[in-house]
């Protein structure tokens, strides 16, 4: 089932990760080995969950990596979508078959 409007990994990641545990960006960003940009930047929505960052995540015991992905991928596709209607493509004309 498609989400409508899916929130951003990094939104999830501050809600349901740094704020219950009472971390700081800063204390987070040490803990789990990246800079405090790079971490503020995906908890603001300006960068996408990478791959490592979800191998770090799911190493902290917040989730797996996998899910991350996910979430990230289904926040990348439903944008898509939104802006899909201003996507022109030409259809391809398929051969017919031999007869």
């Amino acid at each position: 089932m498609e989400m409508f409007n899916p929130p951003h990994p990094g939104e999830i990641v501050r809600e349901d990760c740094l704020k219950p545990a009472g971390l700081s960006v800063t204390a987070a960003a040490k803990w789990l080995g990246v800079s405090r940009q790079s971490l503020s930047e995906l908890l603001n929505g300006h960068n996408a969950m990478s791959p490592d960052m979800a191998i770090r995540l799911e190493k902290a015991g917040w989730g797996s990596a996998e899910s991350w992905l996910r979430n990230q991928l289904s926040y990348d596709l439903w944008r898509a979508k939104r802006r899909a209607a201003f996507i022109k493509v030409k259809k391809y004309p398929l051969p017919r078959a031999a007869a």
